[in-house]
């Protein structure tokens, strides 16, 4: 899923091909994607951009004089950049929106469509789609803090929870963690007070490196690959490569569609943390410690 760096980048690319320029048509090539009706898709065209802004991993477009897009992107859709028109047709390829001056292509792969598109007028109705977690690279320690320990909850849980910290993610907190040297099954109220420190600090180095990287990658062109599978990261999706601080093998919890990646060496001690599907299969045999 497109986190808080993806995001920021899109939004970035998208001020300087967009902003000011007039939404001219919506072409919709899956009816699965279209979540609201009052006011009406039609109404959105004919008006000029006048504002971009990330919503936790949300994307709205403000259109004149207070209409906003909210674009959901959640796991697999993925946004294209054309200078001209594009065709909508086939499986993967979810709405156009052209603008005076290219158009914007949503897509998503597999079959399990997710991705939404509201339309919402004013900032009330704009406030809804915010889960209400506080900016990460915005806030204080204090408040980071304050939002990290209102409920007891494992690190992974809590970092990646939309109502405490806006914008992080399951690839992100991976990251994030194994910067901080901190166990992802840690509760938040064993925290001390230099271990939120830490974290505070990793929190930050790790979004603001991965979005300069973004940056960087992008040039002067539209994003093109956008993956929570990047080849500078130290444990997401690194599961039996070597950690890069102290070459442990990386490990990792899997549950459901979605798996945490961690390095025993740097994060748990040298404790291998179980996994719902293979410690129950192995049982006595699962390995304790590296």
């Amino acid at each position: 899923m497109p986190e808080l760096p993806d995001i920021d980048i899109y939004i970035e690319k998208l001020d300087e091909r967009i902003n000011g320029r007039t939404l001219e048509n919506i072409r919709i090539g899956s009816p699965f994607l279209v979540r609201s009706f009052d006011p009406p898709l039609n109404d959105a065209t004919g008006r000029k951009v006048t504002a971009l802004r990330r919503i936790g991993k949300r994307l709205a477009i403000n259109l004149e004089p207070d209409y906003w897009l909210v674009l959901h992107l959640m796991v697999a859709g993925r946004l294209q950049w054309h200078d001209d028109n594009v065709s909508i047709s086939g499986k993967t390829k979810l709405a156009a929106f052209d603008f005076t001056s290219g158009s914007l292509l949503l897509t998503e792969a597999g079959s399990r469509k997710k991705a939404s598109l509201y339309l919402v007028r004013g900032e009330a109705a704009l406030s809804e789609h915010d889960p209400g977690g506080v900016e990460p690279l915005e806030c204080t320690v204090d408040e980071f803090a304050a939002r990290l320990t209102a409920e007891n909850r494992t690190m992974k849980r809590a970092l990646t929870n939309p109502r405490a910290l806006s914008g992080i993610g399951n690839a992100y907190s991976d990251e994030i963690l194994h910067a901080a040297c901190l166990s992802p099954v840690k509760l938040t109220s064993t925290l001390s007070g230099e271990e939120m420190k830490r974290l505070f600090d990793a929190t930050r180095s790790v979004l603001t490196r991965a979005r300069e990287t973004l940056r960087q990658d992008a040039g002067e062109n539209f994003p093109k690959k956008v993956t929570a599978f990047r080849k500078e990261m130290a444990v997401h999706g690194k599961f039996g490569l070597p950690c890069p601080a102290c070459g442990a093998p990386i490990a990792r919890i899997r549950y459901k569609r979605n798996e945490t990646n961690y390095c025993p060496g740097c994060q748990t001690g040298g404790r291998i943390l179980k996994d719902r599907s293979l410690s129950r299969l192995l049982k006595d045999d699962w390995p304790d410690t590296l």
